[in-house]
């Protein structure tokens, strides 16, 4: 598995120029990046003010993968601290619920489901504060993007229905 990934960097020139970016960023960091970092600092503490960031006028995928900096600009870095506390409470509450269940099925499909929300949530914020390459992949619940946006409702929708209470039984699932 390793192997694909040292022969992609070999074989691809795209590949090689995106590793080579990412470990030297003094040889030539993206211009994404870049400018998601500028509005992470012209937003400092409070933000701009709402519709104020002028980023998102200049940034590609402002709206779906560098969502979080327009939100900086504008908001500041206390709304972002909201946000990404917002998104730990969610994963918390998810396998909290499902910890209490009694079924393994419904441990392992909402800690799986819990998990992908995370770990999207988490790429999506690493690559906008350049602590890796750029996915292309949106912020939960956040990020413009239908497909997106459909996959995450669906699977918050599984979360919720398996982990619900049913009147007069407690934690746990009906039989």
């Amino acid at each position: 598995m390793a192997g694909d990934k040292i022969g992609a960097y070999f074989t691809f020139d795209h590949v090689q120029t995106r590793v080579d970016r990412f470990l030297d960023p003094a040889a030539g960091e993206g211009y994404q990046v870049t400018r998601a970092l500028e509005a992470l600092r012209n937003g400092g503490l409070f933000g701009r003010g709402p519709g104020e960031g002028r980023i998102k006028e200049v940034l590609p995928d402002a709206h779906a993968d560098f969502i979080l900096a327009v939100a900086g600009e504008e908001f500041g870095l206390i709304v972002c601290l909201l946000l990404v506390l917002l998104f730990a409470v969610v994963v918390f509450r998810g396998l909290s619920r499902a910890f209490r269940d009694d079924d393994l099925f419904v441990l392992l499909a909402v800690a799986g489901l819990m998990v992908q929300f995370a770990l999207q949530a988490i790429i999506n914020m690493a690559s906008t504060l350049n602590m890796m390459p750029p996915k292309g992949m949106t912020l939960p619940f956040i990020s413009y993007g239908g497909s997106s946006t459909m996959a995450i409702a669906l699977g918050m929708g599984m979360v919720l229905a398996l982990t619900r209470t049913r009147a007069g039984q407690g934690v746990g699932r009906a039989t």
